[in-house]
C-alpha cells in the first residue's frame, strides 16, 4: 500500500465548503455576540446612572420645604410647581431646602448627639426682636453651616419657615430678587442670626424686628436653597446636562446662577421632568447615548 502525501480534490472541496460555512455564521455569531456585549455595557450604565441621579435629587427633595418649590423657564421666569402641567418647557427645578443635617441627631453607644435646633419657638417676653428657641444651640448650628458651606457667615445667613403659616410661592421666598417683601419679615421665610450669649434665641437680621408677624409654634431652619438645572443642551444629539446648585439663600436676594455652588449631576440627559399633586412630587430623568441609535432610559421617583 502506497503512503499519500496530499489530500484528494473531493477532500479539499469538502474543507473548502466547511470553512465558508463556519466563516460566514462564525463572523455573524461574533458580530451578535459583541453588539449583545456593547448593549448590555450601554444599558447598564444608563441603568445605574439614571437610577443614581434621580436617587440624589430625591434624597435633597426630602428635606424640602415643600411650598417652595418652583419651576423656572429659560427666560428666568417661573411658576410654583403646582401650576406646572407640562415640565418639559422648564429648564430648572428650584426649592428651599430644610437643615435637616442640623435636626436630625444622632445617637450611639459611645455619645448622644442631640438636634441642633428643636423647631419650637416662642416670642422672647417683651422684646420682638428675638425669638426663643428651647434645646436649640444656635453655636452648633453655625459650626455645622460653615462646615457644609462655603459661607463665612454661618447662621447669618440662615432663616425660618414657621409651619402652618400662609406661604406664596411667587413673593414668599425671595425666588423673585426685586421683592423687598423678605427684607421686611412679611415673607415666608425670616432671615435670622444668632443672639451673642444666648444660644437658644435669633434674633432678625434684616434690621427690622417681628412686630406684626404672625409667630408659629413650630418652625424649619433653612441655610440654602437648591437648584437643579439642565444645561447645555445640543439641539443635534437632544441631549445636555444637569447640574445642582447649592449655598445661596434666596431670602436674601441672591440667586443659583450668580451665587450658588455648581456640581455636576449626570451629562447625556435627555428629558428632566417633574410634577407635583399636592405635596407628592414625582420626577423623572431619562438618558441616551450616541452609541447606540435611538435609544434612550427612563427613571422616575416620587417623593412624599
Amino acid at each position: 500500500m502506497k503512503n499519500r502525501f496530499a489530500f484528494t480534490m473531493i477532500e479539499l472541496i469538502f474543507v473548502i465548503v466547511i470553512m465558508g460555512i463556519i466563516g460566514k455564521f462564525g463572523v455573524e455569531f461574533l458580530a451578535q455576540a459583541y453588539n449583545s456585549f456593547i448593549f448590555s455595557k450601554i444599558n447598564h450604565e444608563l441603568q445605574s446612572s439614571s437610577e443614581a441621579t434621580v436617587e440624589f435629587i430625591a434624597k435633597r427633595l426630602e428635606g424640602r420645604i415643600k411650598d417652595s418649590v418652583i419651576a423656572r423657564l429659560a427666560d428666568n421666569s417661573f411658576d410654583p410647581i403646582g401650576d406646572v402641567n407640562n415640565s418639559l418647557a422648564y429648564v430648572v427645578l428650584e426649592w428651599v431646602g430644610s437643615n435637616t443635617d442640623g435636626f436630625r441627631g444622632i445617637s450611639d453607644t459611645n455619645a448622644t448627639h442631640l438636634p441642633d435646633w428643636s423647631g419650637i419657638l416662642d416670642l422672647d417676653a417683651g422684646n420682638a426682636a428675638a425669638l426663643v428657641s428651647p434645646a436649640t444651640d444656635t453655636t452648633k448650628i453655625d459650626s455645622l453651616i460653615l462646615t457644609l458651606s462655603n459661607t463665612t457667615t454661618g447662621v447669618f445667613d440662615s432663616a425660618l419657615f414657621f409651619i402652618g403659616a400662609n406661604s406664596d410661592a411667587k413673593t414668599g421666598y425671595g425666588w423673585d430678587s426685586n421683592l423687598t417683601m423678605i427684607n421686611a419679615q412679611q415673607g415666608a421665610m425670616h432671615p435670622v442670626q444668632s443672639v451673642a450669649g444666648q444660644p437658644t434665641q435669633f434674633a432678625s437680621s434684616t434690621g427690622t424686628d417681628f412686630t406684626g408677624v404672625d409667630i408659629y409654634e413650630y418652625y424649619k431652619l433653612a441655610w440654602t436653597a437648591y437648584a437643579v438645572s439642565m444645561e447645555d443642551f445640543n439641539s443635534i444629539t437632544k441631549m445636555g446636562n444637569l447640574y445642582l446648585y447649592y449655598n445661596y439663600q434666596p431670602w436674601l436676594g441672591e440667586t443659583f446662577a450668580n451665587n450658588g455652588t455648581k456640581v455636576l449631576i449626570m451629562q447625556n440627559v435627555s428629558t428632566f421632568r417633574f410634577t407635583a399633586i399636592g405635596s407628592i412630587m414625582k420626577i423623572q430623568v431619562c438618558t441616551k447615548t450616541s452609541l447606540v441609535e435611538e435609544y434612550s432610559l427612563c427613571k422616575e421617583k416620587t417623593i412624599f
